[in-house]
């Protein structure tokens, strides 16, 4: 199915996690793919963060979405597997996966803190590529 087919379809099926059976994170890629970016910006606490590869921490819910608006269009996200851990309050999921771009496509690792009312306290995006491979795509992405 093309990536536009599956844009337009409503009732779009959430995204599934290998090992990771929590509703919130399905919802964070399934609408992050939709191009729902204010609907992602709510699954996050009040002055949740999101701390994106290259820039500085984004806190709050407004500048969140501002900021999938604007860096995000386009991005397809495939998370395959993950594992979570409980701590004292919260729980720390740690997902890996790949992230296609309009313009080249790389491995990541996500990792996200959710409290117990399961909102998003931390999202944070990890690039699993060396420097090397990076250069290139920074390159590539900027003469578009």
């Amino acid at each position: 199915m093309s990536m536009l087919a599956r844009e337009s379809d409503k009732e779009m099926a959430l995204v599934t996690i290998s090992g990771v059976e929590e509703p919130v994170l399905s919802q964070y890629f399934t609408a992050l793919n939709a191009g729902e970016f204010e609907a992602v910006s709510q699954l996050f606490a009040v002055d949740g963060m999101l701390q994106p590869p290259f820039d500085e921490p984004l806190v709050g819910r407004d500048a969140i979405a501002a900021y999938l608006e604007r860096e995000a269009q386009g991005f397809l996200l495939q998370p395959q597997s993950g594992t979570a851990a409980q701590q004292d309050d919260s729980i720390e999921y740690e997902i890996l996966g790949k992230v296609q771009t309009p313009w080249f496509s790389v491995n990541v690792c996500w990792s996200f803190i959710l409290s117990s009312t399961k909102e998003i306290l931390l999202a944070k995006v990890k690039l699993l590529a060396s420097l090397k491979e990076l250069l290139p795509l920074r390159d590539a992405a900027k003469s578009v």
